[in-house]
C-alpha cells in the first residue's frame, strides 16, 4: 500500500465504473521508441496513417504586361459597361510606391468615405500608364497595377492630382520611381 500512487478522485471514480482502466505508466524510454518507429509502422500498414486531406488548386491571379512596360492585375472582374478611349470615368483610386508606401487615395482610409475623380480616358491629360489600364476595364472591375516612371507622371499636368499640397508634393517627389495603382471603375459617363 505504500507503494501505490495516490489517485485523484476523478481517476477514483472512473476506476470505480471500469476497473479495466488502470492507470499504469509507460517508460518515456519505450514511449519514444514507439514514436521513432511510428512512421515504420505507418508505412508498412497506411490504415494506421493520418488521412491526406485532398489538395486543391490555388487561385492564381494572373498578371498582364503591356508593351509600354505597364503590368496589371483584375483583382476583381467588372460586369457593366466597358471603358473606351476617349470616354470619362469616374474612379476610385489608391496609390503606393513599389515598396508599398502609401502616396494617396481617393478613399479615407478611417471612415470609407470616398472621393471619386473624373477622369478622361486620354493621354494628353491623364497619365499613359493608367489610361492603358482603364481601356478595357469594365465598370464595377478593380485592376492593381504597376505603371513604370516612363508612362507615368512625365509632367506636372497630368491627372490624377491630389488637391491637398501634401500629397501632391509627396506624389511628385515620387514621379521618378515606379507606382501601383489600386483603381475601381464606378462609372463610365
Amino acid at each position: 500500500m505504500q507503494n501505490e500512487r495516490p489517485m485523484n478522485t476523478g481517476a477514483r471514480k472512473l476506476h470505480g465504473k471500469f476497473p479495466s482502466l488502470t492507470d499504469t505508466r509507460v517508460p518515456r524510454r519505450l514511449f519514444l521508441q514507439f514514436m521513432g518507429y511510428n512512421h515504420l509502422l505507418s508505412y508498412a500498414c497506411p490504415v494506421l496513417a493520418a488521412p491526406m486531406l485532398e489538395m486543391t488548386e490555388p487561385e492564381v491571379i494572373r498578371t498582364q504586361k503591356l508593351a509600354n512596360g505597364v503590368r496589371f492585375q483584375d483583382v476583381v472582374e467588372g460586369d457593366g459597361p466597358e471603358a473606351q478611349e476617349g470616354d470619362l470615368v469616374e474612379v476610385n483610386y489608391v496609390c503606393r510606391r513599389s515598396n508599398g508606401y502609401f502616396v494617396h487615395s481617393t478613399v479615407d482610409q478611417f471612415s470609407g468615405e470616398s472621393m471619386p475623380v473624373v477622369l478622361p480616358l486620354d493621354e494628353n491629360q491623364i497619365i499613359k500608364g493608367l489610361k492603358d489600364v482603364l481601356v478595357g476595364m469594365k465598370v464595377g472591375g478593380k485592376r492593381r497595377a504597376l505603371i513604370p516612371p516612363s508612362v507615368g507622371y512625365i509632367n506636372e499636368n497630368l491627372k490624377p492630382i491630389p488637391d491637398e499640397f501634401g500629397p501632391r508634393r509627396s506624389l511628385f517627389s515620387h514621379a521618378k520611381e515606379p507606382l501601383v495603382f489600386e483603381v475601381q471603375l464606378l462609372k463610365v459617363l
